[in-house]
């Protein structure tokens, strides 16, 4: 009871601050902001953002980074529903039925609908968070050196798998590709030098910022320039708040199983948005009455994947904050963001800092409350921004990733890393390489380097000992189980081609 009373306090404190709560309302215009423009993510957003709470307190970086990471993964919806474009990727189940009630003059309702339920999977899983994650920073206190490393590597394995449907090899080709860069630089426990070259910048290692930025921001301004992509929207918005009635009474059921999805795939290491959104969607139409309706226009079809995808932001905190493992990529940018205002994640977190779980409780439960005020206030003229062509807009991003990389290290060094890693994360995206695993590498690398070797050290390189601990055990047992069947699913993957190769 104590622990909800101290939360129900922060929660108080951060209401009556006004500078957090403008943060909260500011960052949530943001990110909603970028959230329907077609190409920019919440990623991105963040990466970009990142700068602006260098020199705030706390609780007010926390508020607004926060809330700019509810408000992206928000956004996306308006796009998908009115254009049949997802403003992000965890919007793209979405598109499926919102866009055809958008043809039927029901977009209103729709984006009204995705906002409601987006709310609802937000709040949802931050009670999630709350219970849940006390208990895990108990469980893992009892980790050693050899959990810490098979977890990271659990982490790269796992979410190579569900980056892509398509070939799991590729997935954790780029993952190994992260976790080799992260080893660039001075190594933590001797301070050697490794792959550096003799280059004096190197030895500080791979900058986590600017890389980040360079990956999903210009990687993705050089893909969207390429598009052609018609921006009339026909018809007109109607009505934007739905009949309450009908959606606790119709919808419920839909929304409680899309929450509990949601928030299992965000505690799932890299697995993100966009996977909770298409499995709930996918669930919703194997369980839902009107199943075969799916595609053609029903709001079940709006409120599964909206309620997941947000369901993993408090879902994706969980492994973050007991043991510094990101859940999703915005995950991801939001630990770098913590790492700079020397907050250390992980099983320590409860005894060094810790207000620190009760702070992202109150301010993910004030970013859902702006995001929806802000979703249902200014749903229509959201829409009016899709009208603005990409090939104008995405160019005006450039400069603020560039002056993000450099504010990271005021190094041009930086710049040029960015500018580097953007051509790269470019190729991957058109050979259909997943980028999210080689984010998680780059972050859990220096996790799974320390915590190897310094596990070697103490049982003075035997393996032995990792065998003889249940939990290291059923760490190997899953990454076996991971391994056999992601070289299972390329095989049919692979079959497949040739039999269609042949068949052609």
């Amino acid at each position: 009871m104590e622990y909800f009373k101290h939360i129900f306090g922060m929660f108080n404190a951060m209401l009556s601050d006004p500078w957090i709560i403008a943060l909260i309302f500011g960052g949530s215009l943001a990110g909603l902001l970028v959230g329907v423009i077609p190409g920019l993510t919440a990623t991105m957003a963040l990466a970009l953002l990142i700068n602006i709470s260098y020199g705030m307190p706390l609780e007010r970086a926390v508020a607004f980074l926060l809330s700019v990471y509810v408000g992206a993964t928000s956004g996306g919806l308006c796009s998908a529903i009115m254009i049949n474009i997802p403003g992000t990727p965890a919007a793209a189940a979405t598109a499926l039925d919102g866009f055809q009630l958008a043809k039927q003059g029901k977009g209103g309702i729709a984006i009204g609908t995705g906002f409601i339920a987006s709310f609802i999977g937000t709040v949802f899983s931050i009670l999630v968070m709350l219970c849940l994650t006390p208990v895990l920073y108990l469980i893992a206190m009892k980790f050693g050196h050899w959990e810490m490393f098979l977890l990271a590597l659990f982490g790269i394995m796992i979410c190579g798998s569900l980056s892509t449907d398509k070939d799991p090899i590729k997935g954790w080709i780029v993952g190994f590709i992260g976790f080799a860069m992260s080893t660039v630089g001075m190594e933590a426990i001797y301070a050697y030098p490794r792959f550096t070259f003799g280059s004096l910048q190197l030895k500080g290692g791979v900058p986590l910022i600017a890389t980040l930025i360079g990956i999903f921001g210009i990687s993705e301004v050089i893909g969207v320039l390429q598009e052609t992509v018609p921006y009339k929207i026909e018809g007109k918005i109607g009505r934007i708040i739905p009949p309450l009635g009908m959606f606790f009474k119709k919808l419920l059921p839909a929304t409680i199983r899309s929450g509990i999805i949601g928030v299992i795939i965000g505690i799932i290491p890299g697995a993100g948005e966009d996977v909770g959104a298409w499995m709930a969607y996918d669930m919703g139409k194997r369980r839902s009455k009107d199943g075969d309706k799916f595609g053609t226009g029903v709001l079940e079809g709006v409120v599964c994947p909206e309620v997941a995808n947000n369901a993993v932001i408090g879902g994706a905190m969980i492994p973050l904050l007991t043991l510094a493992i990101p859940g999703s990529p915005p995950a991801a940018m939001f630990l770098a963001a913590m790492n700079l205002h020397g907050v250390r994640p992980g099983p320590m977190l409860n005894i060094e800092n810790p207000t620190f779980l009760p702070m992202v409780g109150a301010a993910l439960m004030c970013a859902s409350l702006a995001m929806l005020f802000w979703g249902l206030l200014l749903a229509k003229p959201m829409v009016g921004i899709l009208k603005i062509k990409r090939e104008i807009l995405l160019p005006l991003v450039v400069p603020l990733t560039v002056i993000g990389a450099y504010s990271g290290g005021i190094r041009i060094f930086d710049v040029y890393l960015m500018l580097f890693a953007g051509v790269i994360g470019y190729c991957l995206r058109q050979m259909d390489y997943p980028l999210a695993p080689m984010v998680l590498g780059l972050i859990l690398g220096p996790l799974a380097d320390v915590s190897f070797r310094q596990a070697l050290m103490q049982s003075r390189g035997q393996f032995l000992p990792l065998l003889e601990r249940p939990i290291g055990l059923l760490l190997i047992l899953a990454v076996i189980w991971i391994v056999w069947g992601g070289i299972k699913n390329a095989r049919a993957y692979y079959k497949k081609i040739d039999a269609e190769s042949e068949a052609g």
